[in-house]
């Protein structure tokens, strides 16, 4: 049995319990953020790679802004032709942080 727990609020589609989705702060952890929204993890890791916590926390910190970036938007028509349990390992995190 599927159970759907909503939208991913980066790219429209349903998140699924239990299939490769994870807990985004939008504000950082690191920069003060206490709230989580549940993104799949190809979305999410997408982020981290786009994204320094910096830009996170100063101009990205919500889903709107995310998807308003032009590589989220091009990721965002990507992705959204994919299955809901879609999930791409060489879509990596970004571990180096741009200054």
């Amino acid at each position: 049995m599927i159970i759907v727990i909503g939208l991913c609020p980066i790219c429209d589609r349903e998140m699924w319990m239990n299939n490769f989705i994870d807990k985004h702060h939008f504000l950082p952890k690191c920069k003060g953020g206490r709230e989580t929204e549940w993104v799949h993890q190809v979305c999410h890791r997408k982020i981290h790679s786009v994204f320094t916590e910096s830009e996170l926390a100063k101009e990205y910190n919500n889903a709107d802004m995310v998807k308003s970036h032009p590589e989220m938007i091009k990721f965002v028509k990507w992705v959204s032709k994919k299955e809901p349990d879609f999930y791409d390992r060489t879509v990596t995190h970004n571990r180096k942080r741009r200054k």
